[in-house]
């Protein structure tokens, strides 16, 4: 009886620091959910209920005394239902996904997505520089520019920037959905070509930068490139960030690619794979909001100073929506290393 009680004294003492603080985590959670726990407690809860399962079987097996088993079996119980019976609701896991996962994501693709920036601006830039109207018509696609060509007279892309006549669709909000169609299959191309080792990306990238500028090159040949961005920004600026990320998360299957790193290329892909989704995932309502602007804001609102106080919120929204949560999660680390 003695060894018995020394025995179940030594297996208490060398793991009741594990079980209380699993136990303060599960009371935690059954007061103000798993939203009252920080990141590193989230990540240390499974191990934590994994112990306590294992330390339950080792006290039923040399059956040590019911008091304890009777204290992990609750333990594990309850810590069984933190972690599998609580299925988070729809509404919250949307708000954490837009709150913390999309943004923590793009900030972990950043060099690819920079990189698709400084490509698409290569583009612009090049477009830009061709002010010859035989490279606008071998450049230009006719569904692109909708009889905006040298041959126009000024008049008449005038007209385009600020009546919106230029559109043919018969309602605004059809012309949105087709929009949100055409960009996101462009941000969805960025995206999936990276499997070809990225090379395709760029290339897209690099041709809508392209377009864009070519277009801006020829208002800007007219005088009109105040109006032309004014026309462009609202929406773009939502627009191109959203093809740049999708860019951006395919030139990061393409590294996965050609850098596997130890553990093969098939790993390495599928890794890349499920964090670049959700960069795409994310991208997908940017589009949409990009669809609703041009589609219907932008044929509403004539006015270049409006159309350019939007552009500069959005700009400011969009730096600030990825760049301060970052100096958030900063903060909360902070906090947390503090409190320990």
């Amino acid at each position: 009886m003695e060894e018995m009680r020394l025995r179940s004294s030594d297996f208490r003492r060398e793991r009741e620091g594990q079980w209380r603080k699993l136990n303060s985590l599960v009371n935690r959670v059954d007061r103000g959910g798993l939203e009252s726990l920080t990141t590193r407690e989230l990540h240390s809860l499974p191990s934590l209920y994994r112990a306590a399962v294992s330390s339950l079987s080792v006290a039923r097996a040399i059956s040590l005394d019911r008091n304890m088993l009777e204290f992990l079996e609750s333990l594990v119980s309850r810590a069984y239902f933190c972690i599998y019976g609580v299925k988070p609701r729809t509404r919250a896991v949307v708000l954490s996904f837009f709150t913390r996962t999309f943004p923590a994501a793009v900030r972990h693709h950043a060099p690819g997505v920079l990189f698709a920036m400084a490509v698409m601006v290569a583009g612009l830039a090049t477009g830009l520089a061709s002010t010859d109207p035989g490279t606008y018509y071998a450049i230009m696609p006719d569904h692109i520019a909708q009889d905006r060509t040298p041959m126009s007279t000024t008049e008449e892309l005038r007209e385009v920037l600020c009546s919106g006549e230029d559109e043919r669709d018969s309602t605004l909000a059809y012309f949105a959905t087709s929009l949100f169609t055409h960009n996101a299959s462009c941000g969805f191309y960025s995206f999936a070509l990276g499997f070809a080792l990225g090379l395709p990306s760029v290339i897209l990238l690099f041709y809508n930068g392209l377009l864009l500028g070519t277009l801006a090159g020829l208002y800007h040949s007219r005088g009109l490139g105040l109006e032309f961005w004014a026309w462009v920004l609202p929406h773009g600026i939502t627009e191109l960030l959203a093809i740049c990320l999708c860019g951006g998360a395919g030139l990061r299957l393409a590294y996965a690619i050609i850098h596997p790193g130890r553990f093969g290329r098939l790993h390495a892909l599928a890794q890349a794979g499920r964090e670049a989704s959700l960069v795409v995932l994310g991208a997908v309502l940017m589009f949409f909001i990009a669809g609703l602007i041009e589609g219907i804001f932008r044929q509403l609102v004539h006015d270049p100073a409006v159309r350019y106080t939007v552009a500069v919120v959005t700009l400011a929204f969009w730096a600030t929506y990825f760049a301060g949560r970052h100096r958030r999660g900063k903060r909360e680390a902070t906090r947390e290393e503090g409190a320990r």
